[in-house]
């Protein structure tokens, strides 16, 4: 099967691709293995500007979901994360980011991106 472009992503175009593709993520599943909160730090890790709806355009874009179709509380809960992942912490219930590896921590931790 072939694989497909981070732009066949709802929500994602040509700039959001090129954006990953500099952080080392160019297929759309690669994208979706590693989930939105462990890209998202991916693509912060190699100088892209952090922006809320960027964020929100990814983590919805993968539930295959408009970037605006949440409702407050779910915006409150992506916010919630999108402060986790720049402050370099996940945000989720066991300490992890959705799809982090231990390869991909130790990268980061190489890196010197690691959690704080």
């Amino acid at each position: 099967m072939a694989e497909r472009l981070v732009s066949a992503i709802r929500n994602l175009g040509t700039a959001m691709e090129a954006a990953f593709a500099k952080a080392g993520i160019t297929t759309a599943e690669e994208l979706e293995a590693l989930g939105a909160d462990a890209a998202y730090a991916r693509l912060i890790a190699t100088g892209h500007r952090p922006h809320i709806l960027a964020f929100q355009a990814v983590a919805l874009g993968l539930e295959g979901r408009h970037w605006n179709s949440a409702d407050s509380a779910e915006k409150a809960a992506i916010r919630t994360r999108y402060e986790a992942i720049r402050a370099g912490k996940p945000a989720t219930a066991s300490g992890r980011s959705k799809g982090v590896s231990t390869s991909l921590e130790a990268e980061l931790d190489r890196l010197g991106l690691g959690r704080r």
